[in-house]
């Protein structure tokens, strides 16, 4: 199912006002999108990371952490510039510049970078409650498909609700963690030795870009796009300036309380098992067992398991969030919100199953590791697009990036996809030394490693050496068609649902020809995104900006022609809205276009045709 309006998280889109008086007032209003964002800071793959650098190098590589922090915070904050300036995600912008065949890549790599990080969130989970209640990993694993609900559910109150929600689990994470410092009682000397910058081996290399990977999430980028945009500003320079400055402090706020509580585990990790002896503790379960007779307390594992257990919900709200993103930005595609988050689940949980049952629960640590490693490798393919879009000053204006932005933006990119570069350099060198056969990986590993870097190569240069064929992001559900009316009497006042496709000369007909033109007609759009299903009527988004835009289209046409018209708009789920509106305005017939879904595509778009017809109260014409 397209969708229909071209908004990001259309359900909540423009739902927050931040017309506030006072200075204060107006910064509690733009609160919160950074906050969803800071739990990708904080999610169980950091732990591993943390846990693993802490434990194996002390406070050495406390630099990285401080490193990221700074990089994410310069990159979310161009993040946020995208969506406040243009009014489109990251997937939005991308898709309307780059090729059809290289944004289905990015899709793809987008996809995997979301499953990676939700793997360590099922993972991170279960362990919570495997430490907590004794519940063996794989039934924990099992458990956690059930909190695909958890997203459904807050989302029917509101965007604010929600970041209401993740900034509850975030101060639990926050307090546990001032708690663990308390116990640990860091050596001050060496904890600032751990900001000067040294990478010890090989290893630390690659628990380095395990940490950078788990910090500089790609996700996030695209989410952070989407969440500023549930603030309605003013489109003048003067309010989307304000605008940029608040979701700034916004985001240095919770970014600097996601560095905390990194910082926190790798001291924590580096204090209690480091400074003892205990060199191997990578795995966060033998974190959880040896902090109480390391630090003395029971309260310690204690604090160390809920912590954990926040910081894995809390995360997984926003990689589903995320998925919804980057699927109708990069295909335009929108599907039932419980299926989109239970296949990202299960794609998470299958790994996660076939690791614990082959190798045992004591892989799951490796296996976290890995997968903020593999997130790491998709950052090129979200950051370079950002800085690219974000310098545009065709579309950008004057918030497009200063020079001095520019070249720290491109610092960054350098450094990050060098890194990496080096790693998979060095891995692939290791795998052809070891393997028997060698040909297997030349067919296999190094094709797709090559053909991802001509894809890189080709997303940073190829806006520097030409002109980009830049189109413009067109609405998803197209334009207005020119109408065909066949005139017939027969109802007073009648209600259409029009979604901007070719079924609605169609179903306009029909309608006109029960009611010609002595009836009055209403005709009924409804916004579906993510934002709207959040925000209801208060979003005001560029898919709501078109949509009435396109409705006014048709009401003026329709007009021309001799016929009442007037139109409405609505949020959300249709299966609820259209039957509020019909019934509210007292029509007497209602006509409805029919897609001709079947079966599967029932399942997977939804079906809103039997809802309706269920909660009129007025006969439907249903148009095929």
């Amino acid at each position: 199912m397209r969708n229909s309006s071209g908004k990001s998280l259309e359900e909540v889109h423009s739902s927050v006002h931040t017309d506030k008086s006072s200075f204060w007032r107006k910064l509690f209003a733009y609160m919160g999108p950074a906050y969803l964002i800071s739990v990708g800071y904080m999610d169980p793959g950091n732990w591993a990371t943390d846990i693993a650098g802490g434990s194996q190098f002390g406070y050495k590589l406390l630099w990285v952490l401080l490193m990221s922090n700074v990089m994410a915070l310069l990159l979310q904050s161009l993040s946020a510039r995208l969506g406040l300036v243009r009014g489109l995600d990251l997937a939005q912008a991308s898709r309307a510049t780059y090729p059809r065949g290289v944004n289905f890549c990015n899709w793809v790599l987008a996809e995997i970078a979301i499953a990676a990080c939700d793997l360590a969130e099922v993972i991170g989970m279960a362990i919570g409650l495997q430490l907590l209640f004794n519940i063996p990993l794989l039934a924990g694993v099992s458990i956690t498909v059930l909190d695909t609900l958890l997203l459904l559910v807050l989302q029917k109150h509101g965007i604010r609700k929600m970041e209401a929600f993740i900034l509850a689990l975030v101060a639990t994470i926050g307090f546990a963690f001032i708690a663990e410092m308390y116990f640990a009682q860091p050596d001050g000397a060496e904890l600032i030795k751990g900001f000067i910058p040294s990478i010890p081996n090989d290893q630390a290399l690659y628990i380095a870009i395990g940490i950078i990977g788990a910090t500089v999430m790609p996700h996030n980028l695209y989410l952070h796009s989407s969440l500023v945009q549930t603030r309605k500003i003013d489109r003048t320079p003067k309010g989307i300036k304000e605008a940029i400055k608040f979701n700034f402090i916004d985001t240095s706020i919770a970014l600097n309380l996601a560095l905390f509580v990194n910082a926190a585990i790798l001291i924590l990790a580096a204090s209690a098992f480091y400074s003892t002896g205990r060199f191997g503790v990578a795995e966060i379960q033998d974190a959880y067992k040896l902090l109480e007779g390391v630090l003395g307390t029971h309260l310690a594992p204690l604090l160390f398991a809920v912590a954990l257990i926040a910081a894995g919900q809390s995360s997984t709200l926003t990689g589903t969030l995320s998925g919804q993103i980057v699927m109708e930005g990069y295909l335009n595609i929108r599907i039932q919100p419980w299926l989109r988050r239970l296949i990202t689940r299960m794609i998470a949980i299958i790994p996660a199953l076939l690791v614990i049952s082959i190798f045992g629960e004591e892989a799951t640590g490796e296996l976290l590791i890995l997968s903020q490693v593999i997130l790491s490798m998709q950052l090129g393919f979200a950051i370079i697009p950002l800085i690219h879009l974000t310098s545009d000053k065709k579309h950008m204006g004057i918030f497009a990036n200063k020079t001095w932005v520019k070249v720290c933006a491109w610092i960054v990119a350098i450094v990050i996809v060098g890194l990496n570069a080096k790693l998979v350099f060095e891995t692939v060198k290791e795998w052809l030394g070891t393997v028997e056969n060698p040909f297997i990986l030349y067919l296999t590993v190094v094709p797709l490693i090559v053909a991802a870097a001509l894809l890189l190569l080709y997303i940073t240069f190829s806006p520097l050496l030409k002109k980009q064929n830049v189109s413009e992001n067109k609405v998803p559900d197209g334009t207005p068609e020119e109408l065909e009316i066949l005139p017939m009497l027969k109802y007073n006042k009648i209600a259409i649902t029009v979604d901007f496709s070719k079924s609605d000369s169609k179903a306009i007909s029909y309608a006109f020809a029960q009611g010609g033109k002595s009836a009055e007609y209403i005709l009924i759009h409804i916004v579906e995104t993510a934002g709207a299903r959040l925000m209801d009527q208060e979003i005001d988004d560029l898919e709501t900006v078109s949509d009435k835009e396109n409705l006014e289209k048709y009401r003026i046409e329709l007009v021309s022609k001799g016929y009442m018209v007037e139109t409405k708009l609505g949020f959300g789920n249709p299966k609820k809205s259209i039957p509020e509106i019909v019934n509210n305005t007292s029509c007497d017939l209602l006509v409805m276009g029919a897609h001709g879904h079947r079966a599967l595509k029932d399942i997977i778009f939804g079906t809103t045709l039997d809802a309706v017809r269920h909660n009129v109260k007025v006969p439907v014409l249903i148009v095929r």
